[in-house]
């Protein structure tokens, strides 16, 4: 019996990881706090544990019988320094618990523009927390395999889409090779299937074609079925400014800051020879969602 144990399975991108696993025949084990959506979600295949990562004893049931865990941890929008974070304090109790329940590889999804955290001034939290993230699980004595993912296209249509406008703040420098979930979800299956010894990898996970910001939109806005759709942009600075007074735009800030500036480069050669080459283009995504 293949089994996985998974930690944010129902995310955005946690579901089409867990999907894939089960399509492939392995049997998922999901910690989920409201059990409820899930199950009418999710097949019988995944196995739907109720419980908190905050729970030490949760944790430990969860991880029996189990030598893989799947880790999908972010910081929310609303959340403040001083809140409880799963990528912080919530690996700080998981780390110790699966040495001790004999996990052999945790995989794990951090973020490509965590890296922008030092460069031109740029020092936010949430980008510390996440590079110190990736060293706890690198330091835990456990075997990682750790993705490092560009823009994912459901960015768009869950972030950047409003009613029907697609906002932009500032102008990005550098593009980004978005990427779909669902091609970034095979992956994770095939490094499942592959990453079997006592070897640390690292993955860059970047799609099949590169844009800025605003280009993506126009490919977005000009395939997308379901509504005919606007781009409205703004200078970065009035997002800044909101941003003082409202945490979730204060995140947000942040965030299209590091997106806008990162000088991303190709650097998934080794991904794709080693678990594929993604499909799906940004205006297939746009077309069929």
């Amino acid at each position: 019996m293949k089994r996985i144990a998974m930690i944010g399975a129902t995310g955005l991108l946690g579901k089409p990881v867990a999907l894939a696993l089960a399509n492939a025949g392995y049997e998922v084990t999901a910690l989920v706090r409201d059990p409820g959506p899930a199950r009418k979600f999710f097949p019988p295949q995944i196995k739907i544990f109720p419980g908190d990562m905050r729970s030490d004893t949760d944790l430990k049931k969860l991880l029996a019988g189990h030598d893989k865990v799947y880790l999908n941890l972010s910081v929310k929008q609303k959340e403040k320094k001083t809140d409880w974070h799963s990528e912080e304090q919530g690996l700080k109790i998981l780390l110790p618990i699966a040495n001790e329940a004999g996990i052999k590889r945790i995989f794990y999804l951090s973020s490509l523009i965590q890296r922008y955290q030092g460069m031109n001034g740029f020092n936010w939290w949430v980008m510390r927390l996440k590079t110190e993230a990736v060293a706890m699980v690198r330091n835990s004595g456990i075997p990682s395999t750790i993705f490092y993912p560009s823009t994912f296209m459901e960015a768009i249509p869950t972030q950047y889409m409003q009613g029907r406008r697609l906002l932009i703040a500032g102008r990005s420098k550098h593009k980004q090779h978005f990427i779909a979930s669902a091609d970034y979800a095979q992956q994770v299956l095939n490094a499942i299937e592959t990453n079997t010894g006592n070897e640390n990898k690292d993955y860059v996970i970047q799609g099949p074609e590169a844009y800025l910001t605003d280009e993506a939109m126009k490919v977005f806005k000009e395939n997308y079925k379901k509504a005919s759709l606007s781009i409205s942009s703004a200078p970065f600075s009035f997002l800044k400014l909101f941003g003082m007074f409202n945490t979730k735009m204060n995140y947000g800030s942040h965030i299209i800051n590091a997106l806008n500036n990162y000088p991303e480069k190709f650097e998934a050669e080794n991904t794709w020879s080693e678990l594929g080459k993604p499909k799906v283009t940004l205006k297939d995504f746009a077309s069929t969602i």
